[in-house]
């Protein structure tokens, strides 16, 4: 038996029970593997008193791109540009929750792959969010610059 028929077929047999550690997005493996165990609490808000409205936006923009996931920071820092600027306090308040949520848990609420929980399932504020990911107008994005 030749070397390279040896290796093909450990390869093979070693392939059949290997998992991928990081499956590509959209696939269920990787929806499964990021799913929020349901019985954890949602994610306390860091009190900021007496921050201003202006600074609140700017911290908001800040953890709009600097999420750690790619596809979250091209997603919340786009909304971030088109939305923040004509938010009341209240709906900065609400934005300022939801980006304590999970990267994953966002992206995949927003994108209509999984069902947001009891908290964010009637919020006006994820409705503009799942609208602006739908991307209808076909509007190609990329990161807006910080200034």
């Amino acid at each position: 038996m030749s070397v390279i028929r040896v290796f093909t077929r450990t390869l093979s047999s070693s392939a059949c029970r290997w998992k991928d550690p990081w499956p590509l997005p959209h696939t269920p493996q990787h929806i499964a593997s990021t799913t929020t165990p349901s019985d954890v609490a949602p994610p306390q808000p860091i009190p900021r008193p007496n921050e201003s409205i202006d600074t609140t936006r700017a911290r908001l923009v800040y953890q709009s791109r600097k999420r750690g996931t790619l596809e979250s920071d091209l997603l919340l820092s786009t909304f971030a540009r088109d939305h923040l600027h004509t938010m009341s306090m209240p709906e900065l308040s609400e934005y300022d929750k939801l980006l304590d949520e999970s990267d994953w848990d966002i992206y995949y609420w927003a994108t209509g792959n999984r069902a947001p929980p009891d908290r964010w399932a009637s919020s006006p504020l994820l409705q503009k969010l799942k609208l602006h990911a739908k991307n209808e107008g076909k509007v190609v994005r990329s990161m807006p610059p910080l200034s």
